[in-house]
């Protein structure tokens, strides 16, 4: 992989990581329309370094709510902020269940599936229009919600789901605040992130010595530069109730997605 390859798959990384339209879907539809041998193969090591540098990004942006939850939880009472991590350890469940118990079939499903990518982009854009629509309140996300929007998480496994579409949405049309919705959509996801490149440095798969330093340097300046900014832009959007303008996409290349799957087929 050479310095721009490293660059694009970080810029891609950082966009798809925090905007509602489905990384691991259009992963899929590239694959379908270049074939499988077009598209590059990121190695393990790259992954984990761009997973990395999104996750990093995040817990800057957060950093103050990160701090104060970090300071509440030493504090070792069953305080807001206790509370507050208990619930995103509550909703990771879901999909650390999902994802340990059916692996192999989950993995099956992606090889260039068009027609699920499709509808599954169409669900994502139905979700972002309603949550587009629904009204803001002051409502935080209760133990109940939590276990809801990490089912959706779970959910947003299958390529095509938006993950943080899928769980932003879901807290909103639960009633949530959206500010905290946001919050908690991409609070969520570091545990999750740093849990799962935790389990690509044990499994010890990772090949250090064959992977060049200046693609990973770069790759990781590119994610992490594009998450910044692609996470506070989602957060501005959902306050300012403009998901919608995401679901028109989604319902556009999910249309032309079923189409093209429905032809091939």
């Amino acid at each position: 992989m050479d310095a721009f390859d490293a660059a694009i798959l970080g810029v891609v990384q950082g966009l798809t990581e925090f905007l509602p339209v489905s990384s691991s879907g259009h992963l899929e539809l590239g694959k379908a329309i270049l074939g499988d041998t077009s598209v590059p193969e990121e190695s393990l090591m790259f992954t984990v370094v761009l997973h990395f540098a999104t996750a990093l990004s995040t817990i800057v942006v957060f950093r103050k709510d990160i701090m104060e939850l970090l300071k509440g939880i030493f504090a070792f009472q069953w305080n807001e902020e206790t509370q507050f991590a208990a619930k995103i350890v509550l909703s990771m469940i879901p999909a650390v269940f999902v994802g340990l118990l059916f692996e192999e079939e989950l993995e099956s499903l992606f090889g260039g599936n068009v027609l699920l990518v499709g509808f599954m982009l169409i669900v994502t854009g139905l979700l972002l229009f309603l949550a587009g629509r629904a009204k803001n309140t002051g409502k935080s996300v209760s133990w109940k919600d939590a276990i809801i929007i990490g089912v959706s998480q779970a959910i947003a496994i299958l390529p095509g789901v938006s993950r943080s579409g899928a769980t932003i949405s879901t807290s909103v049309l639960l009633g949530n605040d959206r500010t905290k919705a946001a919050r908690f959509s991409f609070l969520m996801v570091v545990p999750l992130i740093l849990g799962k490149i935790a389990k690509d440095v044990m499994s010890g798969d990772l090949n250090v010595e064959s992977s060049s330093s200046l693609p990973l340097l770069i790759g990781f300046i590119a994610a992490f530069v594009t998450g910044l900014v692609a996470c506070t832009w989602m957060i501005s959007l959902v306050k300012k109730a403009k998901l919608h303008y995401f679901s028109y996409y989604c319902f556009a290349v999910g249309i032309v997605a079923i189409i093209a799957g429905s032809l091939a087929a």
